[in-house]
C-alpha cells in the first residue's frame, strides 16, 4: 500500500448517504486516506440487500462501501439524532442522499458541520426545481436524459446500459471531484492565508447523466434534431460460433477495408452505401447483409483479421474473460479483496490510485467504537 496515493490522510468524512451515488463518492475519498463514517439505519442501507448476498452483507454493498466504518443510527429517535449532531460536528465533509428536504428536518445541515465543511448533497434531480422531490433511479434517470433513446441496439429497441448502473456511477464520480475541487480551493485559500470557506455542493444523477452526454446534448441542441447514426456500419456481430464481436469504424475508408475482410467487396462500390450519412439512411439494407457475413466464420478469427489491419475489433467478453484475459492478468488489473462474509472477491483498481483491498464493514460493526469517540 505504501505507493497509494493518499492525500486525505486526516480528513473526517461522514457519509450519511445509501445506495450508488453517494457511497460510491465516499469509498473514493477513502481510497484516498479520508476516515469515513457511515451512518446506517437499523435494517442497514438498502444496498445490503442486493445482488449476490450473505446475511447482512451483498456484493453491491462491498463495492460501494469499502474501507469504511459503519455506525448503526435510527434518526427517527432523538438519541439517534443527537449522535449523528455530534459526529457531524467534528466532519470536514458531509453527505447525504435524502429526498430534498429531509436532511434540513432531521439537523442534518451544513451548520452542524466545521465552519469550513464541505457539504454534499446527492439526489435524482437536485435540490430545487419542478422535479426536485420526484423519485428516481439509475434506470429512470437513463430515460428521462435521453440516455436510452442514444443506445439503441441493432434490433432497432433502446435499451438502458444493462446490468452497468452507468448514471449512479457518473453521479458517484462527479460528487467525487466537486468534493476535491471544494478541498482543493479551501487548501488555496490556507496558502494565501485566508479562512477556509465552507461549500455546499449539490450533485444530481440528471446534471451527471447529461454531463456524460455533453457531446450529444450539443449536438441535437445545434441541430434541432436527431442526427443520423455517425459511423454505421460499426456495432456488434455474431459469429458463426455464437459468440458476438464489436467492430468501430472512425474513417471513411474502414468501411472499404471492412468489405474486403468479409469478402463483400460490392457492398464498398453499391452507391447506397458511399458514405456514413448513405449507409445510415439505407441501414435497413446494409445491416443483413453485414451480419450473413459475419455468421460465416467464428467471432475470433474476425477479430484476428480485422486487428491483423489494425481495425478497431475486439470480442464481447463477460467480466470472468476479462478478469481470465492475459492482458488484465499481467498488469494486475484487479486486487483481490478478503470480504468477510462473503470470501474473495475481485475488484478492479482505482484508475491511478495505486492497489488498494480494504473490505466493507459489516452492519453496525464500529457503532460502540464511534460512539465512544464522542463520548456517548
Amino acid at each position: 500500500m505504501a505507493d497509494r496515493l493518499q492525500p486525505y490522510r486526516g480528513l473526517f468524512v461522514l457519509d450519511a448517504s445509501q445506495g450508488i451515488a453517494g457511497p460510491y463518492c465516499a469509498t473514493q475519498l477513502a481510497a484516498c486516506g479520508a476516515t469515513v463514517v457511515k451512518i446506517e439505519p437499523p435494517a442497514g442501507d438498502w444496498s445490503r440487500g442486493l445482488s449476490t448476498r450473505e446475511g447482512t452483507q451483498s456484493v453491491m454493498h462491498v463495492s460501494f462501501n469499502r474501507g469504511k466504518r459503519s455506525a448503526v443510527l435510527d434518526l427517527q429517535s432523538e438519541a439517534g439524532r443527537a449522535a449523528m449532531l455530534k459526529l457531524a460536528a467534528k466532519a470536514d465533509v458531509m453527505l447525504e442522499a435524502f429526498r430534498p428536504g429531509v436532511a434540513k428536518r432531521l439537523g442534518l445541515v451544513p451548520e452542524a458541520g466545521k465552519p469550513d465543511v464541505v457539504f454534499l448533497s446527492v439526489s435524482g434531480f437536485g435540490q430545487r426545481g419542478p422535479h426536485s422531490e420526484r423519485p428516481c433511479t439509475d434506470s429512470v434517470m437513463q430515460a428521462y436524459s435521453g440516455m436510452v433513446s442514444l443506445n439503441v441496439g441493432m434490433d432497432g429497441v433502446p435499451h438502458r446500459t444493462g446490468q452497468i448502473m452507468a448514471v449512479d456511477m457518473v453521479t458517484g464520480l462527479s460528487a467525487f471531484i466537486a468534493v476535491q475541487a471544494a478541498l482543493a480551493e479551501q487548501a488555496l485559500d490556507r496558502v494565501a492565508g485566508a479562512a477556509p470557506r465552507a461549500r455546499v455542493l449539490d450533485v444530481s444523477l440528471m446534471q451527471s447523466a447529461a454531463a456524460l452526454m455533453g457531446f450529444n446534448i450539443a449536438e441535437q441542441g445545434l441541430l434541432g434534431r436527431v442526427p443520423p447514426a455517425a459511423n454505421l456500419p460499426a456495432g456488434t456481430y455474431q459469429g458463426s460460433d455464437g459468440r458476438w464481436f464489436m467492430v468501430a469504424l472512425l474513417r471513411e475508408p474502414e468501411y472499404v477495408q471492412l468489405c474486403g475482410i468479409i469478402g463483400r467487396p460490392e457492398l464498398a462500390t453499391d452507391p447506397r452505401f458511399a458514405s456514413f450519412a448513405l449507409r445510415a439512411e439505407h441501414r435497413d439494407a446494409l445491416l443483413p447483409e453485414i451480419r450473413a457475413a459475419a455468421a460465416t466464420q467464428p467471432a475470433a478469427e474476425w477479430v484476428r483479421r480485422f486487428q491483423a489491419v489494425r481495425m478497431l475489433c475486439d470480442l464481447v467478453n463477460t467480466p470472468l474473460d476479462w478478469l481470465a484475459d492475459p492482458h488484465a492478468e499481467a498488469v494486475g488489473a484487479a486486487v483481490p479483496l478478503d470480504q468477510p462474509g462473503l470470501g474473495t472477491l475481485p475488484f478492479p483498481r482505482l484508475p491511478g490510485l495505486g492497489p488498494w483491498s480494504v473490505p466493507a464493514p459489516a452492519l453496525g460493526e464500529h457503532t460502540e467504537e464511534v460512539l465512544r469517540e464522542i463520548g456517548l
